[in-house]
């Protein structure tokens, strides 16, 4: 079933479980993601980010509504950080159902009105929209952008922000980097600004950068009020590991000799994340 990120985290946030967002980046990768998801009877949401969609090419969302449709679980197809209006517009035409506004690095007025002026755009037409307030770290130039150091959600400026902009869920900062962590940062979330976060905002909240942080402040993190998590470095790292195993053998050539062991080793890591943020058998919720 395709839908909406909007339909999915409602539920989620109601009864205390994350959607997981994995990012593909090639469509063996999405068909693997799916078969996990349907295997776990969980709801989906599949981030592709805009370098991710110039690789990818915007035509095969088409085929990626056409495997949604005929799914088992809802799946929700999600823009994940857009920065400019022009690249909403864009999403809207070659057919995501979800999107994210990415404005966190712009002041917070700014913030406040990019995010504002997708939302009603999107709305108009039906779509769901995610945005940041505070901003993510960045580890390395393979990750999503983000900042050299994090700016931590204000609890008091995202009643304002949600408030202002009428956006459906909000990806906060609260202590987490895109990409995988180097030996010497320590992944740690501040679970204290969550819990004050969830308080005061009630609507859907989201976590970027989960990749690499301890399973035991994850698993906490859903139970505070996380109700969508991104994952991408995770299932790459798992799925180019492999293929640089496979690759070894000189004689491989074809993408079908290939491709299925790194498939395999993508789903391990995905089926434990699904585990881990409580949504293994929550498609059953919709």
């Amino acid at each position: 079933m395709l839908t909406t990120g909007k339909v999915l985290l409602a539920v989620a946030n109601e009864k205390y479980f994350a959607v997981p967002a994995f990012n593909i980046s090639d469509y063996a990768m999405f068909n693997g993601i799916v078969d996990i998801s349907e295997e776990k009877n969980a709801p989906l949401i599949i981030g592709i980010h805009p370098d991710e969609v110039r690789h990818l090419g915007p035509d095969v969302i088409v085929a990626m509504h056409q495997r949604a449709h005929r799914s088992s679980v809802p799946i929700a197809i999600h823009w994940d950080h857009g920065a400019t209006y022009e690249e909403m517009l864009t999403a809207i035409k070659t057919g995501f159902t979800s999107v994210m506004i990415d404005a966190s690095m712009k002041s917070f007025e700014d913030n406040i009105a990019l995010s504002k002026k997708v939302t009603e755009t999107a709305h108009a037409v039906g779509l769901s929209v995610e945005a940041e307030l505070g901003t993510i770290g960045k580890t390395d130039n393979e990750a999503e952008d983000g900042s050299d150091a994090i700016i931590y959600t204000d609890p008091a400026d995202a009643v304002t922000f949600v408030k202002s902009t009428g956006v459906d869920s909000l990806a906060v900062a609260i202590g987490t980097y895109h990409g995988i962590y180097p030996k010497h940062l320590k992944p740690e979330l501040k679970l204290d600004l969550l819990k004050e976060i969830k308080d005061r905002v009630k609507i859907p909240l989201v976590l970027h950068g989960g990749s690499g942080n301890p399973d035991d402040e994850i698993a906490e993190s859903v139970k505070l009020g996380i109700n969508k998590i991104n994952i991408s470095s995770d299932i790459k790292l798992a799925y180019h590991t492999k293929m640089r195993e496979v690759l070894a053998d000189e004689s491989l050539r074809e993408p079908n000799s290939i491709q299925p062991p790194c498939i395999d080793a993508m789903k391990v890591v995905a089926a434990q994340k699904i585990d881990l943020f409580e949504a293994t058998g929550k498609a059953s919720l919709y």
